[in-house]
């Protein structure tokens, strides 16, 4: 519905409501001149008179009378719909749509998506992960997660953290009894968790160290395409495993799991959130972002200066 015909049933009912044209000219912030100019070139259009008029009064003809009745209760609905998404410019609500890889969603699971409902209890998220990479626009999402190097470069990314890194990890016991490997190309003596990626290959894992790049196809008793069953294996035991960092943090830090090849594994690029340019932008979308944007510096503070905390 154009604005020029909204305006049109705008006017009709606030004359209808107001019994004169002069009280809906003045509340419609029109000159009774204009006012009277515009019901007429509706009238003519359709092809039927709306309004008795008289010098001192004004009234429905029957055929008015049908078309507010018809009219009103559909035009209240509309500017109820339109008060509803104001009112989102405002106050945070409604949902976002958000694709992510799972790994990253992991990621920023509590810190981001956890810590934004509890202070935006109005907004629905509804968070999608899956493997492969998809058009964020063209599917229907709002905002996608995923790392800095597989953003789309006509998108807005806000980095959410510091460089990530990989992590190749096993059992005390594990190691103890299979020896820890000194270089990437000793892991082909190992049981080793296999990874199957979305598009149904094998992950070969890779290594850098001074410039020089290696893929190895490691073998093993298992392969998985889910990182938390690949870790339930590691941790029972049953080979090495290749994870990112983040997912076996705590396992390390609890000596649950050891790290090996450590300086094979440098950082590689952080995870951002991304989104097209937009007009108009929901309280919601930009109170997201903004939490994101907090998120990110707050780790690049820590990773800069980790006495602080």
């Amino acid at each position: 519905m154009s604005r020029q015909i909204l305006g049109e049933l705008e006017a009709v009912l606030a004359i209808a409501n107001r019994g004169s044209f002069r009280a809906a000219a003045l509340e419609l912030g029109l000159s009774t001149t204009a006012l009277s100019n515009l019901i007429g070139k509706m009238e003519r259009q359709l092809g039927v008179r709306l309004f008795n008029r008289t010098t001192r009064s004004v009234s429905l003809t029957d055929a008015g009378r049908t078309f507010v009745e018809q009219v009103s209760p559909a035009l209240r609905d509309i500017q109820d719909a339109m008060a509803a998404v104001r009112s989102q410019q405002d106050t945070p609500s409604g949902t976002l749509r958000i694709n992510a890889f799972a790994t990253a969603a992991r990621e920023v699971f509590a810190p981001l998506v956890l810590e934004f409902l509890q202070r935006y209890p109005q907004v629905h998220i509804d968070l999608v992960t899956e493997g492969r990479i998809v058009d964020i626009v063209a599917e229907g999402f709002d905002l996608g997660i995923r790392t800095a190097d597989l953003v789309p470069s006509d998108m807005i990314a806000v980095p959410l953290g510091a460089p990530r890194s990989f992590a190749v990890v096993a059992t005390p016991a594990y190691l103890e009894e299979h020896g820890r490997p000194a270089a990437p190309p000793d892991l082909l003596a190992h049981q080793c968790i296999r990874v199957r990626l979305p598009n149904g290959a094998l992950y070969r894992w890779h290594f850098e160290k001074d410039g020089n790049a290696l893929l190895i196809d490691v073998e093993g008793p298992i392969t998985l395409d889910e990182a938390s069953l690949a870790r339930m294996a590691v941790l029972d035991g049953i080979g090495i495993g290749f994870f990112m960092e983040a997912n076996v943090r705590d396992d390390i830090a609890a000596g649950r799991l050891e790290r090996v090849l450590q300086d094979w594994t440098p950082p590689t690029s952080p995870l951002c959130l991304y989104y097209p340019g937009r007009k108009n932008p929901s309280a919601a979308f930009r109170a997201f972002v903004n939490m994101a944007r907090e998120l990110g510096k707050a780790a690049t503070r820590r990773d800069l200066f980790p006495a602080e905390q």
